[in-house]
């Protein structure tokens, strides 16, 4: 497999340079990226290559979400009149030596494009700021959104056997300028003319161009619009700095009211996610007491979405007995045990890279021991009781505070906190929280933790809105060396998450079909275990 450098075997009727001195002489640092193959030189093999082909193209058709972005662009355009956005797709990520990881575009790209799965690495949308005196100004509009993208690499030029990256001998018909359009009902640019386009009239004098860029994505688009803003005037890098910074939060506060089309992605991938869940139970029995009998339910569940969707969302995580209380454990390599807990979050991204995040914590044999049902009915109290504070204006503290007292008080039940409720509910206090370290609600969309680059304001301290979907997760976990809680405490791990709605009568359980009430849950384990036999 080759991503980034070109490979190809020397052809029966060329001549191998005969040692490594004509080898590089025979190749330009320019068009080469690794030596473990010989490629063809010949301008016979040239024009072989590119004669006999039929025509290939990439099926496009319009997304759904073209009727969506519109509104999106326009939202942003008004916040910035006047000024040059930039907002990258990002570059493929280097996995190891010649070959990357597969290719996700940047969640701020994918929202302003409706482009998901792994379209055009590289490509840059620009909102460009329109003539205060033109038709299209006095229509009240504000910017005209071009996305630059390198044109089709066919069979018409080089590129198509040359290029790893782009030609089509390589990776298949790409949509190109025109597909893309089609795709999303947005002007398409060779990228060629990117820099250009975006140093047109920048400068900070009355009627110029302002140039903003969400700076974390690509370093070499970066890199352009940093020197483009040196040259004209604008050369306090901190302040250009903050004024992207102010760029990334509208474009990432933007995101937490989620339209028509949002929400309908949300259901579509949380119906994967159950159908990912319900595959690793059936997979369990042939799963118990295998080594990396984990990794057996991961390969489950990160097959399912691939099949269903995108990909996972994020990294699947299985956890097993004494690796449950680990908030991130993500290498998945354990045992499964019989008489143990299993707690798996997971969620799957589907092509829209809208993504679920989903918690269940289940008896590895089946059936909750009298402490397990006990320990989980707690945790299951807590999360219902930070449902019940999810209103329309109330925030993601009084859904977190909900949720600390009921675990807060089955600590102080159980002889566990040292000191009362209340004195640990104070934001002096705060002893429950060795026991949950972590937050109990969080954004969800397009990234698992949707909307993070928001300030705090318009994040933890606003008011919950219809449209806003995010998580309820409180758990309960007692690391296996910790002193401080009965012997047999320690080592169990139990989170509960589900993805939710806030509509304008309340809040809605998106994931009410997986089952988590603790005869549902067994139900639902053997009916899995029956369907595998």
């Amino acid at each position: 497999m080759s991503i980034q450098g070109v490979t190809f075997m020397v052809s029966d009727n060329e001549k191998a340079p005969e040692t490594r001195a004509e080898a590089d002489a025979s190749d330009s640092m320019a068009d080469r990226s690794h030596n473990r193959t010989l490629r063809p030189q010949s301008t016979t093999f040239s024009e072989f290559m590119l004669s006999g082909w039929g025509e290939e193209n990439a099926h496009t058709q319009r997304l759904e979400s073209s009727s969506f972005t519109p509104a999106r662009l326009e939202a942003l355009g008004k916040r910035f009149p006047g000024e040059r956005l930039v907002i990258p797709a990002g570059q493929a990520k280097v996995r190891n030596d010649d070959c990357d990881y597969a290719f996700r575009p940047d969640s701020a790209f994918a929202y302003y494009t409706g482009l998901g799965q792994d379209y055009e690495a590289g490509a840059v949308l620009v909102l460009h700021p329109l003539a205060p005196d033109s038709a299209e100004a006095a229509q009240g509009k504000t910017h005209t959104p071009v996305i630059y993208l390198h044109p089709r690499s066919d069979q018409s030029t080089q590129e198509y056997y040359r290029s790893a990256a782009y030609g089509e001998y390589w990776v298949g018909a790409r949509p190109g300028l025109e597909g893309i359009t089609q795709m999303t009902g947005i002007e398409t640019a060779d990228i060629a003319g990117l820099n250009d386009a975006l140093s047109k009239d920048v400068g900070n004098e009355a009627g110029a161009v302002r140039v903003r860029i969400i700076r974390n994505i690509d370093a070499e688009v970066t890199a352009t619009v940093d020197a483009i803003r040196q040259e004209n005037g604008y050369n306090d890098s901190d302040s250009n700095a903050s004024d992207d910074n102010k760029f990334y939060e509208f474009t990432s506060e933007a995101r937490m009211i989620k339209d028509n089309y949002e929400i309908a992605q949300m259901r579509k991938a949380i119906v994967a996610t159950k159908e990912g869940f319900t595959r690793m139970l059936s997979a369990l029995p042939h799963a118990r007491g295998k080594e990396r009998g984990e990794r057996i339910l991961e390969g489950q569940f990160n097959a399912n979405a691939r099949e269903k969707g995108n990909a996972e969302g994020y990294g699947t995580i299985v956890a097993s007995g004494t690796h449950a209380p680990t908030l991130h454990w993500m290498r998945n390599t354990g045992t499964i045990n019989d008489g143990e807990l299993l707690l798996i979050d997971a969620g799957v991204e589907v092509d829209s890279l809208y993504t679920a995040d989903i918690t269940r914590t289940f008896p590895v044999n089946g059936k909750f021991t009298p402490l397990q049902r006990e320990l989980y009915s707690v945790v299951l109290k807590a999360q219902q009781a930070g449902f019940e504070a999810a209103r329309p204006g109330a925030t993601y503290s009084d859904i977190h505070h909900a949720c600390m007292r009921v675990l807060a008080e089955a600590m102080h039940e159980w002889g566990i906190l040292p000191v009362s409720v209340e004195e640990s509910l104070s934001p002096e206090g705060q002893q429950h929280r060795r026991w949950h370290a972590c937050g109990v609600a969080h954004h969800l969309g397009l990234d698992v933790h949707d909307c993070s680059q928001a300030r705090y304001e318009s994040y933890q301290g606003a008011k919950l809105a219809p449209g806003m979907i995010f998580t309820i997760e409180p758990g309960l976990y007692f690391k296996e060396n910790d002193m401080l809680v009965p012997p047999e405490f320690r080592g169990v791990g139990i989170r509960i998450e589900d993805d939710v709605l806030m509509t304008e009568n309340g809040p809605e359980w998106l994931s009410i079909d997986i089952p988590k009430q603790i005869d549902d849950v067994e139900a639902w384990m053997a009916q899995a275990a029956d369907q595998e036999k």
